[in-house]
C-alpha cells in the first residue's frame, strides 16, 4: 500500500511538525506509528516523502521528510463545468472526478438547474465541493489538488469556453463521440456537463457561437454526476496522462 497523504503549508526536507486537523487525522483516525512512511504536500504539486519520526499525545506528530518530489503540471488540463446537482450528488461528482485526475472543477448554474446556490447557502456548497476535492485529492494520493472555482453563470462559461484548445458540451445527441474527437497535445480541454434537465437551447447557443462542439460519450445516458467523471478518464487515456 502507498503511504499516506496530509496536506501542509509548505513542504521541505528536515523535521516537519504536522498537527491540527491533519495531524488529529494521521495520528487518531489512521493511527501512524513512528517508522512509518508518509508523504506531505502542499496540494500545488510537491510532495515531501518520509517517515514518522515522533507521535505527540493525539494531534501531532513529527515527520523526518527526506525527499522532495515534484508533479509536473498537467498537459494538457482538463476542466470540467459541472452544473449543479441535485443533493449530495455535486459532492460525488467532485470527489470522482478528483480521483480520476480532474484538474479544474467549475460549479455551474445552469438555467434547468434544479439546485440554486443563493446567499449562505452558495457559500457553504461551494466549500464542501472545496472540502471534497481536497480530501479525495489526499486520498487518491495527488500531489497537485483540483482547483474548484467560483460558481460561473452562463456567460462565464463561455468565455472560459473561448479560450479553451478544445471545448466540448457533452450531449447524448452529439454528431461526434468523444472517443475519436482531435484532441490539443497541450493547453486546456474543458468540458461543460449539463443538468439533468439538460443545456437549454439558449446556453447551446451562446457555447455554439464560441466554437464549442457537441460530443457524445457513448450509447448510453449518464447522469450529470457520473458523466464528468467518465469523459475525464476517456481523455486522460487518450492523451497519455494515465500511461
Amino acid at each position: 500500500m502507498t503511504a499516506p497523504v496530509f496536506l501542509v503549508g509548505e513542504v521541505r526536507t528536515g523535521t516537519v511538525t504536522l498537527d491540527g486537523p491533519e495531524g488529529r487525522h494521521a495520528v487518531s483516525v489512521r493511527r501512524l506509528r513512528v517508522g512509518e512512511e508518509i508523504v506531505l504536500t502542499d496540494g500545488r504539486g510537491t510532495g515531501g516523502h518520509g517517515t514518522v519520526a515522533a507521535v505527540e499525545g493525539r494531534d501531532r506528530l513529527d515527520v523526518v521528510v527526506t525527499e522532495l518530489r515534484e508533479e509536473p503540471e498537467p498537459a494538457p488540463r482538463i476542466t470540467v463545468v459541472q452544473a449543479l446537482p441535485k443533493g449530495d450528488r455535486g459532492e460525488l461528482a467532485v470527489e470522482t472526478m478528483t480521483e480520476t485526475g480532474v484538474d479544474v472543477i467549475v460549479p455551474w448554474a445552469a438555467a434547468r438547474c434544479i439546485t440554486q446556490w443563493k446567499g449562505d447557502r452558495g457559500a457553504k456548497s461551494l466549500a464542501r465541493w472545496r472540502s471534497t476535492a481536497r480530501e479525495a485529492g489526499k486520498q487518491s494520493r495527488r500531489l497537485r489538488f483540483p482547483e474548484v472555482a467560483d460558481t460561473a453563470a452562463t456567460g462565464q462559461v463561455a468565455r472560459l469556453l473561448a479560450g479553451a484548445d478544445l471545448a466540448v458540451v457533452l450531449h447524448e445527441e452529439g454528431a461526434e463521440p468523444l472517443a475519436t474527437a482531435q484532441l490539443p497535445p497541450s493547453g486546456d480541454i474543458v468540458l461543460v456537463v449539463g443538468p439533468e434537465g439538460g443545456v437549454s437551447p439558449e446556453e447551446s447557443a451562446a457555447f455554439a457561437e464560441v466554437g464549442a462542439r457537441p460530443c457524445r460519450l457513448g450509447r448510453s445516458v449518464l447522469r450529470t454526476s457520473t458523466a464528468g467523471t467518465a469523459a475525464c478518464a476517456l481523455l486522460l487515456g487518450r492523451t497519455g496522462r494515465w500511461s
